[in-house]
């Protein structure tokens, strides 16, 4: 059971960097291009916080599965820390009206939970590819 937490947590890595990576690119874009809030910002910024709760409740299965390490709890930290900023653009943008919201609240915070998570992976001692 350890050794399919430990794949699915690992192979999700890749695609919440992939998320990440999108939304960051797609914010930038539109804030480039002078586009205002779009569907499709929200629903970037809504995958990548989702990806990232799954990647945290699988580390929280691999780590109840598996013998802790103290070494972990920088990496834990880290990665709660990034799902928290990565949800905080999607629940604030979504109670403001719709001519108030603007991309540069999920720029900074994909930018910073991405931050987060590379500097969580690069803890552990893994590459981030």
């Amino acid at each position: 059971m350890t050794n399919l937490f430990f794949h699915a947590h690992s192979g999700v890595r890749y695609l919440v960097l992939l998320a990440g990576v999108i939304v960051v690119g797609y914010a930038l874009f539109r804030l480039a291009s002078g586009r205002g809030y779009g569907t499709g910002v929200r629903i970037a910024g809504a995958s990548f916080a989702g990806l990232l709760h799954l990647q945290v409740l699988l580390g929280f299965a691999l780590l109840f599965s598996d013998r802790f390490h103290p070494q972990l709890i920088g990496h834990i930290l880290m990665m709660i820390m990034a799902a928290v900023v990565a949800q905080i653009p999607v629940s604030v943008l979504k109670r403001r009206p719709l001519e108030e919201r603007t991309v540069a609240p999920h720029l900074v915070g994909g930018a910073a939970a991405l931050l987060l998570v590379i500097a969580g992976i690069l803890s552990i001692g893994r590459p981030i590819l």
